[in-house]
């Protein structure tokens, strides 16, 4: 059976060190920096990537390129006297991941839209790419969308960690075929001693 385009597309993603993604990469970097931190782009880098998660190429779906820091928490080094092990800056992260605050500024910049999904596109020493598929709520082409219109009723659908990577950071990916979670929710957890 003949593969299709998108199989090949996944297969050289999957390590772009190995493959020619890395001279494509090396290239795309260099005009991604001098860029905006978000940036609207008329096709999703990759096409693959984008489709699993839900993009079409129709109107009310937009795709943009969102740049953001790498790394932990910026923490100022606290002054007063105290042995390095103590001063709490090593090893700070923040409660979210780099993914979702992509997908946050991404949000705000686009505050009619609703973030769909996000995935990896590249990342160099200082910074990480990411690319947010964002669709309008109101625009009638998404309304009348069988496999979308289920977004109309959600609002801020990314501020509350409803995307992929914010579920992911709530701990609410599924272990197995059952219906146990990695973990009950943070507030759940709390109140069940009292």
């Amino acid at each position: 059976m003949s593969r299709s385009m998108y199989s090949y597309v996944r297969e050289a993603w999957k390590k772009p060190d190995e493959t020619e993604v890395k001279k494509l990469l090396w290239h795309r970097m260099q005009k991604w920096r001098r860029e905006g931190s978000i940036v609207r782009i008329e096709h999703p880098t990759r096409i693959d990537r984008a489709r699993t998660l839900g993009y079409k190429a129709k109107q009310g779906i937009i795709v943009v390129r969102v740049q953001i820091r790498r790394g932990g928490r910026r923490k100022s080094r606290y002054i007063r006297g105290r042995r390095t092990a103590r001063m709490g800056m090593a090893r700070t992260t923040a409660g979210k991941s780099i993914q979702r605050m992509a997908e946050e500024r991404s949000a705000r910049r686009y505050p009619n839209m609703e973030v769909l999904n996000s995935y990896w596109v590249g990342e160099d020493g200082v910074r990480k790419f990411y690319e947010v598929i964002l669709v309008d709520r109101t625009h009638p082409g998404i309304r009348s969308d069988k496999t979308l219109n289920w977004i109309c009723d959600q609002k801020n659908r990314v501020f509350r960690g409803k995307t992929s990577a914010g579920m992911k950071g709530r701990g609410m990916r599924r272990k197995g075929t059952g219906t146990e979670k990695t973990r009950p929710s943070i507030r759940s957890h709390k109140n069940q001693g009292k």
